[in-house]
């Protein structure tokens, strides 16, 4: 069914950081840094309040070189840091070692009352395992990864992409994002979200990240599952659209979509 966009989270004048919610973000390897920045940063961009990245120590290097505004925490921390958090976001650039597959399964099973955003590795792994993840957690799969996720060939992702995203969210009782040049967000309950915004501009390595950053970012601001990933969607392929046209197709990069968010809000909000 056709789903109106939703409204943009309230800032209230008497808010504190606590009142836009707080990220766990467990991204980034020892070869993918890049991948943490991006997701922590596109999360603060769209408004979360306090982003806390745990990752490994080259990672936390890179990320307070590039970042000091996302305070950083060895993934020791993350039994105590998880329960102040309202999102877990985990997966981005995470890799798929043995050590990346723990860190993933005992992180799930501390979730309690966090939403959670699976994305990249994070989906490479929930697809080996036999695990359960919480209700409305929000899997943003390329076709690629989509068709891990339903063991099935990829050739079945593309010529069914409505379908196949309707099958992963009743498989895994979630909401899925499709991540295609239109973009397709389906709900376990039916809802069908298809994106209009978005060009191949975002056809870079890294768009993912930022995506999954914003998406996580509304989730923080108490905005339901179903609207963050619809919102994000939209927001994170209009910030793409304002870049290109100053920028061309060819020359985005994540980096720039990121510095493009507070446009891409900016022209929602006026239009």
């Amino acid at each position: 069914m056709d789903y109106n966009l939703p409204k943009l989270p309230q800032r209230r004048e008497d808010s504190n950081k606590g009142t836009f919610g707080k990220i766990l973000n467990i991204s980034g390897s020892q070869y993918m840094p890049g991948a943490a920045y991006l997701s922590s940063i596109a999360a603060l961009k769209i408004g979360a309040g306090y982003v806390e990245l745990a990752s490994c120590e080259n990672v936390l290097r890179a990320v307070s070189n590039l970042a000091p505004e996302v305070v950083l925490a060895p993934v020791q921390k993350i039994p105590v840091i998880i329960n102040n958090s309202k999102v877990l976001l985990i997966g981005c650039g995470l890799s798929t070692t043995n050590t990346a597959k723990e860190l993933f399964e005992n992180t799930i099973k501390l979730t309690d009352k966090q939403t959670v955003v699976i994305d990249a590795d994070g989906l490479n792994i929930l697809s080996q395992m036999d695990i359960k993840i919480p209700e409305n957690t929000i899997l943003t799969p390329h076709p690629k990864e989509a068709s891990r996720l339903l063991h099935c060939q990829l050739e079945d992702i593309l010529r069914a992409p409505e379908v196949s995203a309707e099958k992963i969210s009743k498989k895994y009782g979630c909401i899925t994002v499709l991540k295609m040049h239109k973009t397709i967000v389906a709900s376990q309950y039916g809802a069908i979200y298809i994106n209009n915004t978005g060009s191949s501009a975002l056809a870079k390595a890294g768009s993912g990240d930022v995506l999954a950053g914003m998406i996580a970012g509304l989730l923080a601001q108490h905005m339901n599952a179903f609207d963050s990933a619809v919102l994000g969607v939209y927001l994170h392929g209009l910030a793409g659209d304002l870049a290109k046209n100053d920028l061309t197709e060819y020359g985005v990069l994540a980096t720039d979509t990121v510095r493009y968010i507070p446009y891409a809000i900016k022209k929602y909000l006026t239009q």
